[in-house]
């Protein structure tokens, strides 16, 4: 039988004309693009590691189309082409996970209305990430994702519902082996601070130090790191401003204020970064 054709996703809003990255660019701005996730280029070398590593999950593909497949999928992701990246990873099973989980997760996070909708992503998301922690569970960005997806779908619920099904500590494994893998991973140090900062306000500082080791010093300081390593990243601005408003909305309106400001004024790189900057623009408004 024929393969569904999905649903066409709702657009990239902007111009996403200085994104193209065509042949060598991508590799040339690769450093730039990927300080935040410390994803490796995906040359014939690395994708000759993954299909190794991968074993009998690996997509029968030689290095060659393999490596030319994720360059692909990762330049149609910077450009903001989100559907056409999350199925041409997805198509590669778990060695393409980084790319697709990637790519559906900014999309529903920005471009998806529906909440129901965002959860099925996000959930799909997760099942995806699951499979690439079994297949590469060497690889920082299997558990990076996996956190990531989980994350995003837990906001989605309420804290009960959340904390009864275990979300919380499984976001908080993911990430301790992401950082375990890679110290520098901007992304997850981020996502840690959003870790802390979220479970001290939902339950307090008190139970969320006794039930899940979460800190409100530990939300600053990875906060702190991730802006050290990723300066010129308006996530890492942007996130820095959500967490602010988490451990003390009124104490810091200020300085969430200044950090949104920070992230806006941020000059993009891609098409994940357009949408982080205006996202922090309209907290401003």
């Amino acid at each position: 039988m024929a393969r569904k054709k999905s649903a066409a996703w709702a657009p990239f809003p902007y111009d996403a004309s200085g994104f193209a990255y065509p042949g060598d660019a991508l590799k040339q701005a690769w450093p730039r693009l990927h300080a935040g996730d410390c994803e490796p280029y995906p040359d014939s070398k690395r994708a000759a590691a993954l299909l190794k590593a991968a074993g009998k999950a690996a997509p029968k593909l030689d290095a060659a189309a393999l490596a030319e497949a994720l360059t692909d999928a990762w330049r149609a992701f910077h450009h903001g082409d989100f559907q056409a990246a999350f199925e041409a990873g997805q198509a590669l099973g778990p060695v393409g996970a980084s790319v697709a989980v990637k790519a559906i997760g900014i999309h529903a996070t920005y471009l998806v209305e529906d909440e129901e909708e965002k959860l099925r992503r996000f959930e799909l998301a997760a099942d995806l990430a699951q499979a690439a922690v079994e297949a590469l569970p060497r690889e920082a960005n299997s558990h990076y994702r996996l956190a990531f997806a989980l994350g995003r779908y837990s906001q989605g619920l309420s804290i009960v519902k959340a904390l009864k099904l275990g979300i919380a500590g499984k976001v908080r494994t993911a990430l301790d082996t992401t950082l375990e893998l890679a110290p520098k991973h901007a992304e997850a140090h981020i996502a840690m601070a959003v870790y802390h900062a979220e479970i001290v306000d939902k339950i307090g500082a008190m139970l969320a130090g006794l039930t899940y080791g979460a800190q409100a010093s530990e939300a600053e300081q990875h906060i702190k790191t991730a802006l050290k390593l990723t300066p010129d990243a308006p996530i890492a601005h942007l996130e820095h401003g959500n967490v602010l408003l988490l451990l003390d909305a009124r104490r810091n309106e200020d300085a969430a204020a200044a950090a949104y400001e920070k992230a806006s004024q941020c000059t993009p790189h891609d098409a994940m970064e357009v949408l982080d900057a205006a996202w922090a623009a309209e907290q401003i408004e």
